[in-house]
């Protein structure tokens, strides 16, 4: 089960540099000039979880497996990007084909570093990025509802459902609004097939200098403000400082860290809130041989959550012994958890929970 998150924004705003940091390579070059990234770089980074340790220690577990999540670094784009501007047109495509945007946003100062807007102001370049993305979205479905129309004039059912919930997105776009903000509850399958890019949650990532690292700064405060009026999640970093956290070991990181006045690395807050832009939730198996993590979304019932492990679970589902994290924690593990009555048995229809300890019963 993938899941991916693109890091966009405009070109020198760091994006590269925070790539670089949260997968520990130099697999995407960092360079002061635009276009530098042409490919687009894909690397898996662990999503940190201290539950992992705590239940690796009581199931005295020989290894410990986090889940994962991909992130995708995609070009910078500029302004007219939706008509080809730049290299827009290959780059929007890589937009597309991801599940969700983390908007990395220029909030510090430094004349060494050039702007392609001449000047910083990362409330304008969300605009600029947005305006592109619906521009680009608008074309896709104004090329694509002529045929639709024709059809459902026609009596074509499917083409007349198509046509119902692109028209209200269309409506929206022409209002300069983005078309997550027009899809119908329930609908949410349906318009994510038609890939839009401003259907896609999205991440701002605040890239301030090191002495804001803690705190933000004015910058970040104006992203903040319009975050909040989204409904979207803010996420404050200094990729410089990043690019240096990564390359040391734990107990360095620490320290570095705490010399900074910060508890935890951005990174660390970068992923888990593309974990949590996405729905997604955690659930674990605990032995002696491993302790590892499972991805699954926001809803999934046991057997499709078992099919995460493998397929066969799923095919052979029984029933799956449960127990929630804190109890598992608190009675020491399965045994004690099992005697004090904190222990489930739970069937097909039981939606895991974020943090349930899962043994699967299958049969094939």
């Amino acid at each position: 089960m993938g899941f991916n998150c693109g890091i966009v924004g405009l070109p020198n705003v760091g994006k590269s540099t925070l790539f670089n940091a949260l997968t520990a390579t130099a697999s995407a070059q960092a360079a002061n000039y635009p276009f530098c990234t042409i490919e687009p770089n894909v690397g898996r980074v662990a999503v940190p979880d201290p539950r992992l340790s705590a239940l690796a220690e009581i199931g005295k577990s020989q290894k410990i497996l986090p889940t994962s999540l991909e992130f995708v670094d995609i070009a910078g784009l500029v302004r007219g990007a939706s008509k080809g501007e730049g290299l827009g047109n290959q780059f929007l495509a890589n937009i597309r084909e991801v599940d969700a945007i983390i908007h990395v946003l220029r909030c510090f100062e430094d004349d060494d570093v050039t702007h392609v807007e001449g000047g910083v102001d990362p409330v304008r370049d969300a605009e600029i990025i947005e305006t592109e993305l619906m521009l680009a979205d608008l074309d896709s479905l104004e090329k694509r509802i002529v045929a639709l129309q024709k059809k459902a004039r026609g009596n074509d059912r499917e083409a007349a459902a198509q046509v119902a919930l692109m028209e209200p997105l269309i409506a929206t776009l022409r209002e300069g609004r983005p078309a997550r903000t027009a899809v119908p509850a329930g609908d949410e399958a349906a318009a994510a097939r038609l890939q839009l890019m401003t259907t896609k949650p999205v991440l701002y990532v605040c890239n301030v200098e090191e002495a804001s690292a803690a705190t933000g700064n004015r910058h970040s405060e104006a992203v903040r403000a319009r975050a909040e009026a989204e409904g979207a999640a803010v996420v404050i970093v200094s990729a410089a400082i990043e690019a240096e956290v990564s390359q040391l070991d734990a107990e360095e990181r620490t320290e570095f860290l705490e010399g900074l006045g910060l508890s935890d690395s951005g990174l660390d807050r970068v992923i888990a809130a593309g974990y949590a832009l996405l729905g997604l939730r955690t659930y674990f198996t605990v032995g002696p041989k491993e302790t590892r993590a499972w991805t699954i979304t926001d809803g999934t019932k046991a057997p499709q959550a078992a099919a995460v492990i493998h397929n066969d679970f799923e095919r052979g589902f029984i029933a799956c012994e449960t127990v929630a994290y804190d109890d598992y924690i608190q009675y020491k593990g399965e045994a004690g958890a099992k005697e004090a009555g904190r222990m489930r048995v739970e069937g097909r229809e039981y939606v895991v929970q974020d943090g349930d300890v899962l043994l699967f019963r299958f049969n094939v």
